[in-house]
């Protein structure tokens, strides 16, 4: 898919399922399941006919990449998007850009997510790890009859 031309509104909804299935080479079947798990809401026309946008099919190809190329089921795929919802950042753009090759990275909005989030950083005090429990002595209550 080329880029989309300047006069064109990215979030128009143009394509019938067919089409968009075409054009990210898939089966309507598979687009329908994407809507099922709530990673699509395509836009309906008043006689129910699903109609998708250039983000629409944008998102697609995501979630395709992420699927074929780094295994991520749909369910992880719903928590990438609510991640990236809730946190401002484009991690999709990110990813999708490292697996194609893409030359131009996108910068995120927010910060980087560390790797491993359980390891502490010295510059943020609230990534230390808490002090372990100790111990409390329960009574056994057969002991106590």
């Amino acid at each position: 898919m080329g880029s989309p031309r300047p006069d064109r509104d990215p979030t128009r909804p143009v394509y019938v399922i067919s089409v968009a299935a075409g054009i990210v080479s898939a089966h309507p079947r598979t687009l329908r399941i994407y809507e099922d798990e709530g990673l699509l809401c395509p836009a309906r026309t008043p006689t129910n006919i699903r109609l998708y946008s250039e983000n629409d099919i944008r998102r697609i190809l995501w979630i395709r990449h992420l699927t074929r190329e780094r295994g991520v089921n749909l369910a992880g795929i719903r928590i990438l998007f609510e991640l990236e919802e809730r946190l401002g950042a484009r991690i999709l753009e990110a990813l999708y850009a490292e697996g194609t090759g893409d030359s131009e990275p996108v910068r995120p909005a927010a910060p980087p997510i560390p790797s491993n989030p359980s390891t502490p950083t010295a510059s943020d005090p609230s990534t230390t790890e808490p002090e372990p429990a100790t111990a409390v002595p329960v009574a056994d209550p057969a002991a106590a009859r």
